[in-house]
């Protein structure tokens, strides 16, 4: 093809206006991206998304600075953190210290079981007497006894008149002067049957002569808790008199939490103070444990026999109770590391690379700053004991679930610890003083299949409350000896 040379002008001329259009464009794109904010920046090779608050997470900013929430700096959200294959939160390690982070590990240990109460002290009630008249009569005397006066065995309390005695008394009377032994026999049956007490009856023997008024005594010492006699007054046989509590002994009725009371047995011991008598102790022992729990509280009552040599302990004194009992091994982590929901238990595992996940546990007993961990944690785990409620509500925010019980209680059984011990599933065959035998499932780390065998326990404490057929996950090592359990916990329901 050919070319003239007007053509090959007009050629030019349409190829220099299409570089200058070009060139305009560039450049009005290159001023609209320099004029906007970017969407994503970068730190320290890391792609950001954004920044934000950590207790408003929830609110998101496009740039670094304070929060206009609280007085403290904006947290980025990496790109990397949202495409990681692995579950849960990323908190840059620079940010650890200002959140006040803290890290415990889950270990294995001894865990306490003193616990301590408070309580009042109260009457026994079983310790109670009741005076009532036997016949019929008039109050004569009163010998100016009150409720609540402390009286010993034998004081007497009135006395009373009775008219039906004295023909009778004086007809026993006649009948013995006759000599007749049988009819005396009956005659003095009939003085018994009256009601007259065998004391009355005597002195009518040795006076000869009618005792119509008798003295009413009390049968044992203690507290006058009511009296219904008057001078004056008429009383009918049946009558209550007078009701005397003892105070030989005395009952200490302590509010134990509900989650505890399945801790404690009839027949413990147990140890009362008072702030009545600082630096004494006062023994006694669990009498009963009442079946009702109060709706206010959420508290048994738990009911302690203490002695009351000297009278020294009186109703209404304010106790504080030590329960005794035997130490048991429990795994166990610091109690602030719970997270409790009100539907479950959780706490916050620290995974390496400074990432965190919620792992869902059930507890046990706590004491002394500890709690005990049933299923959902294994030894050497590492938990959050401060500042995991800020990470467990941004796990929630970014739909990240809870690890699973069922997670834990099956991936540690065939590893051996970094501590020598082994862990597995089982069920419990038979228990006998600090043997105890299990039919597990396999222990790759050692080469065993499925078999049942005998284990020993390392405290026979440990198998308290476990019986025949229940499934357990515990860890055992090899001592010289043969294995022995360390830890017994009850499995995770599946």
């Amino acid at each position: 093809m050919k070319f003239d040379t007007t053509s090959r002008a007009q050629l030019g001329i349409a190829a220099a206006v299409l570089a200058i259009a070009a060139g305009g464009l560039g450049y009005g794109l290159a001023n609209l991206n320099h004029g906007d904010p970017p969407t994503a920046s970068t730190q320290g090779g890391r792609k950001i998304l954004y920044w934000y608050d950590p207790m408003v997470p929830s609110q998101h900013f496009d740039k670094p600075g304070k929060s206009p929430f609280m007085d403290m700096e904006l947290v980025p959200k990496y790109a990397d953190e949202a495409a990681s294959g692995e579950a849960g939160v990323s908190i840059d390690p620079a940010r650890t210290q200002s959140l006040g982070l803290r890290i415990a590990e889950a270990r294995t240990g001894t865990l306490g079981s003193a616990l301590t109460a408070t309580g009042t002290i109260e009457f026994n009630e079983r310790d109670v007497a009741i005076v009532q008249a036997r016949s019929g009569g008039f109050v004569q005397r009163v010998y100016a006894r009150a409720p609540g006066d402390v009286i010993g065995k034998g004081a007497p309390l009135a006395d009373i008149l009775v008219p039906e005695w004295a023909g009778a008394q004086t007809e026993y009377l006649a009948v013995r002067r006759i000599g007749d032994a049988g009819l005396s026999r009956a005659a003095r049956q009939r003085l018994l049957l009256l009601g007259m007490p065998p004391g009355t009856v005597a002195a009518v023997e040795s006076s000869g002569r009618p005792h119509n008024v008798t003295t009413i005594s009390t049968p044992t010492g203690g507290t006058i808790k009511t009296l219904g006699v008057r001078a004056g007054m008429t009383v009918t046989s049946g009558q209550t008199l007078a009701e005397i509590n003892g105070l030989g002994t005395v009952w200490l009725n302590a509010a134990v939490p509900e989650a505890m009371a399945g801790r404690l047995r009839p027949g413990e011991g147990a140890t009362a103070t008072l702030a009545a008598y600082p630096g004494e102790r006062f023994t006694g022992r669990v009498a009963a444990i009442l079946p009702s729990v109060s709706a206010e509280s959420r508290t048994l009552a738990v009911r302690i026999e203490l002695p009351n040599r000297g009278g020294r302990l009186r109703p209404g004194m304010f106790a504080s109770v030590d329960f005794g009992g035997t130490a048991r091994t429990a795994l166990l982590v610091p109690s602030e590391a719970i997270i409790r929901t009100g539907k479950r238990t959780l706490v916050m595992l620290a995974l390496p690379q400074g990432r965190y996940r919620p792992a869902e546990v059930q507890m046990g007993a706590e004491a002394g700053g500890q709690t005990e961990i049933f299923a959902g944690l294994a030894a050497g785990e590492k938990v959050v004991t401060s500042g995991q409620f800020l990470i467990d509500s941004e796990a929630s925010l970014s739909g990240i679930e809870a690890r699973p019980i069922a997670a834990t209680t099956s991936a540690p059984r065939a590893e051996a610890s970094p501590q020598g011990a082994y862990y597995t599933n089982g069920r419990i065959e038979s228990i006998t003083g600090d043997r105890i035998t299990l039919s597990h499932e396999p222990v790759p780390a050692l080469k065993w299949p499925a078999m049942t065998m005998t284990f020993r326990l390392s405290a026979p404490a440990l198998a308290r409350g476990f019986k025949k057929g229940d499934r357990v996950v515990f860890s055992f090592d090899q001592a010289a000896e043969g294995p022995v359990v360390r830890t017994l916990n009850r499995e995770a329901a599946r």
